[in-house]
């Protein structure tokens, strides 16, 4: 994952990026499918997968679809995502941070961009278990009425976090300047790494250092 072409490094790899543009797709068709189900005045948006009807059929696959595919990120970045003393630093000075100056010896991913992380996975696994509870014909029988209702509000409260996540998620990608790009292209620039991953780009400086040692040695 630390390949190198002259001052690009890569951050994410191809498989990386198609994971989370598939992600991207499958999650805009299930919110939107479900936010007509939820509010009257946008049930128009349930013609997002054919019909109303259509819409009632699929949406709970192709929920169950986001959810397995974000299984692989999950546990992709898991190692990077685990909070650190770095990031209480990164905390202490979020005033910075907000006017685009770093703080901290942050490796792969920062504070907020870890919050982020378990964000979205407490809310997809909050979805998964209660959406499951509440899907018909095929799960729903074999729960009570009072379960179902708690499950309906979970389902309910999960989603509006979910994609209240995935904004501000879209929004920092879009704040940051190059985060985009590395999410399209894959790569990022030295000086890019440097300022906003320092300990990261340290971690690729060694990886090459020890690189250019076994080339030597051939």
């Amino acid at each position: 994952m630390m390949k190198k072409k002259g001052d690009k490094i890569l951050r994410h790899t191809a498989s990386e990026r198609i994971n989370h543009w598939v992600v991207v797709i499958v999650f805009l068709f299930t919110a939107i499918s479900g936010l007509g189900f939820f509010f009257p005045s946008l049930n128009w948006f349930m013609n997002i997968l054919g019909t109303p009807e259509l819409s009632r059929l699929l949406h709970p696959f192709v929920g169950s679809a986001m959810a397995i595919l974000f299984l692989f990120m999950f546990f992709r970045y898991l190692k990077y995502n685990f909070i650190d003393k770095d990031d209480l630093v990164w905390a202490k000075n979020i005033h910075k941070v907000l006017q685009n100056e770093e703080a901290g010896d942050i490796g792969h991913y920062n504070l907020g961009q870890k919050g982020i992380y378990w964000m979205l996975s407490i809310s997809l696994i909050l979805l998964t278990v209660s959406g499951i509870i509440i899907w018909r014909p095929y799960f729903a029988e074999y729960f009570s009425i009072p379960v179902i209702r708690i499950a309906l509000l979970v389902h309910s409260l999960s989603a509006i976090l979910l994609i209240i996540t995935v904004f501000v998620h879209a929004y920092a990608a879009f704040w940051v300047k190059g985060s985009i790009r590395s999410m399209i292209e894959g790569w990022v620039t030295r000086g890019w790494a440097k300022k906003h991953h320092p300990r990261w780009y340290r971690e690729i400086l060694e990886e090459e250092k020890k690189e250019a040692e076994k080339q030597s040695q051939k």
